[in-house]
């Protein structure tokens, strides 16, 4: 079946000589992988940047194979970070997030409008609360709802944090996450604490339960707010 969208490049990886394997997580098709002749040319292999926003053509005989895909550039957005390591390993981080949780060809379109809010506020001071609120997204999108909500109490402060048990496993949460308002002032330690707390739901839902590894860009993006 063949059809066309626009996606971003979540991963790559050397196929053949000439040739790249790409995952891309489009609009309407969720997460598929194709083959790219002639990644590894100059002017390809400039554009196939992870979190690249692409147009692809999809061309396939047989649907239980991997297609073609032919690529073109829509918007450069790795490049724009390039000299800024935090942002760069923050999309690293949740493009291999979503290539290794998504399924295949399943659509997530509230998702997608998601990863493209977080890009869109890439740019700003405070775009590292527009990760984690993306991370908690995926997670409820993937179909584990956390239920934040539900451990809401009025007169607790926004900056403080809360124990709480959800299923079999205890969780320390920034009240900031339950309240689902954001701060006036955040501190490395509210950011270090709001991410291990998604990385522990990732792993204890889905990782550990199904042998996955972790993704290394995410345990890098934690390191930075140490």
């Amino acid at each position: 079946m063949n059809w066309e969208d626009e996606c971003f490049l979540l991963s790559k990886r050397k196929f053949r000589e000439n040739a790249n394997i790409i995952n891309v997580f489009t609009s309407n098709k969720g997460r598929v992988s194709g083959i790219v002749y002639g990644g590894n040319s100059r002017k390809i292999r400039n554009y196939l940047q992870i979190s690249n926003k692409l147009y692809v053509s999809n061309n396939v005989k047989n649907e239980n194979k991997i297609g073609y895909f032919k690529t073109e550039l829509i918007q450069p957005i790795s490049p724009n970070y390039f000299n800024d390591k935090e942002k760069t390993s923050a999309l690293i981080s949740i493009c291999s997030l979503m290539n290794s949780l998504l399924p295949e060809s399943q659509p997530y379109k509230i998702l997608y409008k998601s990863f493209e809010k977080f890009l869109d506020n890439l740019h700003l001071d405070n775009w590292i609360l527009t990760y984690i609120f993306f991370e908690i997204n995926l997670i409820k999108e993937l179909g584990y709802d956390t239920n934040l909500k539900d451990f809401n109490n009025i007169s607790d402060n926004i900056t403080d944090y809360k124990k709480i048990r959800i299923d079999e496993f205890n969780y320390e949460v920034p009240n900031y996450l339950i309240k689902q308002k954001i701060p006036n002032k955040i501190t490395n330690e509210v950011i270090r604490k709001s991410l291990f707390f998604t990385r522990s739901v990732f792993l204890n839902k889905f990782y550990l339960p199904n042998k996955l590894m972790f993704p290394k860009s995410r345990v890098i993006l934690e390191s930075y707010f140490n």
